[in-house]
């Protein structure tokens, strides 16, 4: 039986390039789980095993693997810091206990770190800080501090000093114990002695410490008595205080250090074990029934509960589909049964292997508290619950954003058809911000992303791994329709000509509604005319006719149905009657209800040198971009602005070639809002262009 609290779930999640997968090699190089560290920038870190990433330097998916420290057993997963792959760090959060934040010394907290912190506190998964990279040109680890409290609203809590900063930096400072670590220039991260505080610095030290021991006893009403009779707490006391301080999220210990020159990950490590939660100390996950609605139950962390699984990731690999599953209780064992709450059939538990990186090890069972991989499951998709067929119950499900672009694809010789629907069929499974449908009228695959990016790196997988030539369309943005007049109308359906015929009559009023309120539906008839049981045949109907907006066809969000009368026929009315009613009545009022164009929004990230900041708001005003705020930094400006999606395709290469290749951004979906009458005109017309050709 293993001992629950030596265990830790943890994943390490940042900003594109601050260093996630670099600071991963080392933790498995000082566990040693690997003897070689490899780097991101030659394409040979363990964790970044793709293809695609070995090339692009970037991590795409999250990669889970274990190891062991001071008799810690670790899981851990790495996941992407690019935004386009943002569903990866979600889902990867929901699964975790614990978790490391990077932050680059010299960028500080960059646009992607600030939609990991908000992800992790939705998930409440208690933090350390790592601040990478000191040995950086432009590093400054106060100043990032300061940006870690200002810019996220969170609380540092410093353990550790750097000694030395830019190409000086050599060590750190453990305050707590008021020693210092110092590496030498070998670049082995065992090659260190730790001495007494240098005199210079014991100052600042001590100033520090103060605050470090000050916020620790705030967690305990007799360490803080004591404290301010000017009694200090023993160490064990401070320890206990930062780690209850910690699972509780009031703070986060903020560690120092250069994973590259490998200096200070060694007490990253050792912050891991004394602060970060073990899973019987996180909050257990509520279960909830089969409509969504909590239960009251808890999933209680506990090897003799009834089995409780979450599956968070499925992959595709040589060896078949593996699907990764977080055990919240019980124990799941090779060869027996599972009930999948999702779709209500069992499923039997084939091979159970512990993963590292894209190798192996078998295992026999698994239990609460692990992250282990299943290989071979059939129907389990991402978010599934897996439970004891006796004892059912559904875990929390996860909720994933709808896509914002789309791209057409064909294969490029027509004996590849089937090979890329069973490709798609598998990414889709993978990656549920993904998805793809076919254009009735056209038969074109069309697939949907989260952004260039992301849909680019899915051609590329298709072309690659599953060997599909494909040809690619252009772009085209996720449009929606809404209406935005109130309007009282009324429609028959009648077709009676001998034999059993069909009638329906009814009266309504369609309304805009709330922005994010989607559809609505509601009936206030009275005295009997439209029978209560063809209410929801009406409201069947015109849920069927949203998907199909009058404009261009995209689909139409935020409106309201009131069904106020109508009439019925005692033979020939029936609820197919009422559903065809209430279709045709949608195509008949829609287009008087002053139906308009929706576009999406984009919240827009970019860093750019001082000398550029001009052309790039510039640029961004030709984009109808809105500015919303200009941060200036050590290195340059962060410029916040709301941009619409047609206006940012190709983005990346103009914003390169005006900084002289220095700028970044990133983006993310923030909202809809009505298309400018030129715009939606001129989209019409190019959705009716289209479908002619077709």
């Amino acid at each position: 039986m293993t001992d629950l609290s030596l265990y830790r779930n943890i994943g390490i999640f940042a900003h594109v390039d601050a260093g996630k997968t670099t600071t991963t090699e080392r933790i498995l190089k000082l566990t040693g789980k690997i003897h070689k560290i490899g780097e991101v920038h030659d394409g040979a870190a363990t964790t970044d095993f793709m293809e695609q990433e070995q090339e692009r330097g970037i991590t795409i998916q999250s990669a889970a693997t274990s190891c062991f420290w001071n008799g810690h057993r670790f899981n851990i997963i790495d996941t992407p810091g690019h935004v386009d792959f943002t569903i990866e760090v979600y889902r990867s959060l929901k699964v975790l206990d614990g978790g490391i934040g990077v932050f680059c010394g010299s960028g500080g907290v960059e646009p992607q770190s600030e939609t990991n912190w908000r992800y992790a506190n939705e998930s409440e998964v208690a933090r350390v800080i790592y601040i990478n990279k000191l040995d950086r040109l432009g590093a400054n680890y106060y100043r990032v501090v300061k940006q870690v409290e200002d810019v996220l609203g969170a609380r540092p809590l410093v353990m550790t000093l750097p000694i030395g900063e830019e190409e000086n930096f050599v060590g750190v400072i453990d305050l707590l114990t008021r020693k210092a670590w110092i590496w030498d220039d070998s670049g082995d991260p065992l090659k260190y002695v730790i001495e007494d505080v240098p005199a210079d610095m014991a100052d600042l030290v001590e100033e520090w410490r103060e605050k470090l021991i000050e916020t620790a006893v705030e967690q305990d009403d007799d360490a803080m008595e004591k404290y301010l009779e000017g009694i200090e707490p023993d160490f064990e006391t401070v320890q206990r205080c930062i780690r209850k301080g910690t699972i509780n999220l009031d703070f986060f210990p903020t560690f120092c250090g250069s994973s590259f020159k490998n200096k200070g990950v060694q007490l990253v490590l050792n912050g891991v074990v004394d602060y970060l939660p073990s899973p019987t100390e996180v909050k257990p996950q509520p279960e909830v029934d089969l409509e969504g609605n909590a239960t009251g139950e808890f999933a209680i962390v506990d090897v003799n509960k009834p089995l409780r699984a979450l599956a968070f990731k499925i992959m595709d690999d040589r060896f078949g589909a593996l699907t990764f599953i977080r055990v919240y209780s019980g124990r799941l064992e090779k060869g027996t049964t599972v009930l999948n709450t999702f779709t209500g059939k069992t499923e039997r538990i084939g091979r159970i292997v512990e993963m590292h990186a894209n190798s192996r090890e078998e295992l026999d069972s698994a239990q609460a508290g692990d992250i282990v991989a299943v290989i071979g499951m059939k129907n389990v998709q991402t978010g599934h619950t897996l439970c004891d067929p006796d004892k059912p119950a559904t875990l929390e499900p996860m909720v994933f954003p709808d896509p914002v672009i789309s791209i057409a694809i064909s294969p490029k010789d027509k004996g590849s058809n089937e090979k890329m629907g069973i490709a798609i069929g598998k990414m889709v499974a993978e990656d549920p911000s993904f998805r793809v449908e076919t254009d009735q009228e056209s038969g074109e695959t069309i697939i949907k992303g989260m952004g260039e990016l992301h849909l680019d790196i899915k051609v590329d997988i298709l072309r690659r791994t599953h060997g599909v030539e494909v040809n690619v369309g252009k772009p085209q943005v996720a449009y929606r329709e809404t209406i935005t007049q109130r309007i009282e109308d009324s429609y028959t359906h009648k077709k009676q000509s001998g034999g059993s015929g069909q009638y329906a009559k009814i009266d309504y009023i369609i309304e805009p509604g709330e922005p994010g309120s989607g559809f609505v539906f509601e009936s206030q008839v009275t005295g009997g005319n439209v029978p209560r049981e063809y209410w929801p045949a009406v409201e069947k109907g015109f849920k069927a006719s949203i998907d199909k907006g009058v404009l261009a066809g995209f689909p139409c969000l935020d409106f309201k149905v009131i069904l106020t009368d109508g009439g019925f026929h005692a033979v020939d009315s029936s609820s197919i009657a009422f559903e065809i009613a209430a279709r045709a009545a949608y195509r008949q009022s829609v287009p008087k209800a002053g139906p308009q164009l929706l576009e999406p929004i984009m919240k827009v990230d970019v860093y750019t040198p001082d000398a550029h900041v001009g052309d790039v708001i510039g640029d961004l005003n030709r984009r109808r971009g809105m500015i919303k705020s200009q941060d200036p930094g050590v290195t340059g400006v962060r410029i916040k602005a709301d941009v619409p999606l047609s206006d940012m395709f190709g983005y990346i290469g103009d914003l390169r070639t005006m900084t002289s290749g220095r700028g970044q951004f990133s983006m993310e979906f923030s909202h809809y809002i009505a298309c400018p009458r030129n715009v939606a005109d001129e989209v019409i017309k190019e959705v009716k262009e289209r479908n002619k050709d077709k």
